[in-house]
């Protein structure tokens, strides 16, 4: 925040297995997928000396984009894995890397409807406390999530600090139309 940027970063280790990557990125720096494959690799390589091969776990980065990444082929969320390119056996399990675009909800799939990212991804886009509350009203983990993110933006300072960061971006994407002028 004193940097006049915000930074989505969770690190999550579930089952002392599993290694979740959570990261939020609103403007398209055009270094996204070195990024995300590096913070991928850095999640997946934690094993000791002398550990074997099968512990290493599993390595799950999730990027949370207000960006399209790949603009020639659009999609609202998509999972990437290491595969064969002829047959598209998945080399393995361990290693998943996704993405979800909230400039293309328009695109979510009756999957992704069926396990409510859509819903989450509306949350993230919401403009209004009430909208945000509509949306998460029928689901308890949205509710509760809706509650956490009023609660932590109620702070004034918070408030204020969020708001000299959108100016920043704003004077940022200002310099940069300049520059190429």
């Amino acid at each position: 925040i004193e940097n006049k940027q915000f930074v989505l970063d969770i690190n999550i280790t579930l089952n002392n297995n599993i290694c979740l990557n959570l990261e939020l990125q609103v403007i398209n720096r055009t270094n996204w997928q070195d990024r995300s494959l590096i913070y991928l690799c850095r999640m997946f390589d934690r094993l000791q000396r002398g550990e074997d091969y099968a512990e290493s776990g599993c390595a799950i980065h999730i990027g949370i984009l207000d960006f399209t990444l790949f603009e020639e082929v659009p999609e609202f969320y998509a999972c990437y894995k290491m595969l064969n390119v002829k047959n598209h056996h998945v080399f393995n399990e361990k290693f998943v890397l996704n993405v979800l675009d909230l400039k293309r909800i328009d695109l979510a799939t009756e999957e992704d409807r069926r396990y409510e990212i859509d819903c989450w991804a509306r949350m993230f886009k919401a403009g209004t406390w009430e909208e945000l509350r509509m949306i998460a009203e029928k689901n308890k983990y949205m509710s509760e999530a809706a509650m956490a993110m009023y609660e932590l933006n109620a702070d004034e300072i918070i408030r204020q600090q969020c708001m000299a960061r959108e100016e920043y971006n704003r004077y940022e994407k200002m310099m940069a139309r300049k520059l190429a002028e």
